[in-house]
């Protein structure tokens, strides 16, 4: 792969990763809620479900989720039930950040442990993800040269700009916590965040194979 062709494939690749989608709402959730530990683990959790789909999509099973309606079906439901119940957790937490101070931090780590779950979860059950991946990389691949290194150097550089991107959106939604000094507000964040989760699975779960 050229250094231009890198060049272009990494400024597509970024116009779609800072787009707003489940994995950036999550950054700024925990980016407020929680802070740059929350948004540190469920990133990490988010680009390691990107190297997921993308040896996934590698090995072929893109192609069999292009093929197969029912399988595609399967997929779909779970990306998007995981979305509503996420949405829902969300929706119904009513702790504030400001207690966030006074765990322990065995109560922090198992915290970050279940941050860096939904960030993967997110990434690894999206099909929609897994065809992205399909679609997108084969565009950019040189046929005459080995095509590994390549699919190995497009997955780190989407990876690394996931991550980059992941925490700068966390970082920018931390400064909103002094406007969210009051336990209402929180909350009142929570069933927003919260319900757009639920509206992004039950889209997702709309979705038609030649929609992606």
């Amino acid at each position: 792969m050229s250094f231009e062709m890198w060049l272009t494939f990494s400024s597509i690749a970024l116009l779609n990763i800072i787009s707003p989608g489940p994995a950036i709402l999550l950054a700024i959730s925990n980016g407020v809620t929680s802070g740059p530990k929350a948004v540190s683990a469920s990133s990490a959790g988010n680009v390691l479900g990107l190297l997921f789909v993308s040896s996934v999509s590698l090995f072929g099973v893109g192609a069999i989720l292009q093929a197969s309606a029912f399988l595609f079906m399967l997929l779909k439901m779970a990306g998007g039930s995981y979305l509503i119940y996420l949405g829902i957790r969300k929706y119904k937490n009513k702790e504030g950040f400001l207690t966030a101070g006074h765990k322990s931090s065995s109560t922090e780590d198992i915290a970050s442990l279940s941050k860096f779950k939904e960030g993967f979860l997110i990434a690894a059950t999206n099909p929609k993800a897994i065809l992205f991946f399909v679609a997108f990389f084969p565009l950019f691949l040189n046929v005459d040269a080995p095509v590994f290194p390549q699919f190995i150097i497009m997955t780190l550089t989407f990876m690394i700009l996931s991550f980059i991107s992941l925490m700068a959106y966390g970082y920018l939604a931390k400064t909103a916590r002094r406007w969210l000094a009051d336990i209402r507000m929180v909350r009142v964040f929570h069933k927003v965040t919260g319900g757009i989760f639920i509206g992004m699975g039950l889209f997702l779960l709309q979705v038609k194979r030649n929609q992606t």
